[in-house]
């Protein structure tokens, strides 16, 4: 698969993106190219949920521009924004049933025509849950609930996905492959990911950048490569690989 080639205006533009606490404040400023994947590493307590919870509008602004696509999101509400989140946990509603969670995504009263109950399907058999949608999520592992949400996602198809370690759960082995279907779709349908993950790994086999995350900036921006070749002393803490 090959990505399309974008224009300039066709990416997440994060301009000094400021919040703060009491004894806190965070700002940010980033440039995410629509269609790739930029991982969001760092320390916890870094600021990498908040950065997510800006974008989506669940974090108040106190200052600073957000746009995509050249559309300034900051006075858009959530819901109005462009924007799927996809959470470690918390993502489904326990009375729904599989298909109806998934369903969902595409309409909160759950009316859906023909075509949109296929979409539900065939998002239930991207992620191997095809044979569960009549279950309820309590009949399902922590791993095949993530699947659901991330299925919803799928079917959603807004040009923002957020992914806050919504695959930590999962074995390896089941991680590596959700993350290549997020890739996959991020290719496809020209989506815009940022992800956050605690493991490296995940940046190396998916991510088009990185962004580190240090005392609530962006400390490093660029390729997959800077967490081998950057020398930059918190990265390397973070790593683990700070001497002395």
């Amino acid at each position: 698969l090959v990505k399309q080639p974008l224009g300039e205006d066709n990416m997440l533009n994060i301009d000094q993106l400021v919040t703060s606490y009491p004894d806190w404040r965070v700002s940010f400023s980033a440039t995410l190219p629509r269609g790739e994947i930029t991982a969001l590493i760092g320390p916890s307590g870094a600021g990498k949920s908040t950065l997510l919870g800006m974008i989506a509008g669940f974090v108040p602004v106190e200052s600073g521009r957000l746009s995509f696509d050249d559309v300034d999101l900051l006075p858009l509400g959530p819901a109005e924004r462009p924007v799927t989140t996809l959470f470690q946990d918390h993502n489904l509603f326990l009375h729904l049933s599989v298909f109806d969670n998934i369903a969902i995504g595409l309409h909160p009263g759950l009316r859906l025509s023909p075509a949109q109950r296929e979409q539900v399907k065939q998002g239930a058999e991207r992620v191997g849950l095809g044979d569960m949608l009549s279950r309820l999520p309590e009949q399902l592992s922590g791993g095949q609930q993530q699947r659901v949400g991330l299925a919803r996602a799928l079917v959603r198809g807004k040009p923002l996905l957020l992914l806050d370690e919504p695959f930590s759960a999962l074995d390896p082995a089941l991680r590596r492959e959700m993350l290549a279907e997020v890739a996959k779709l991020a290719c496809e349908q020209g989506i815009t990911v940022l992800m956050v993950s605690h493991n490296p790994e995940d940046a190396q086999l998916i991510a088009d950048q990185v962004l580190f995350v240090d005392e609530g900036r962006i400390a490093l921006q660029g390729k997959p490569d800077i967490l081998q070749n950057s020398e930059h002393p918190g990265l390397l803490r973070y790593l683990g690989r700070a001497q002395g």
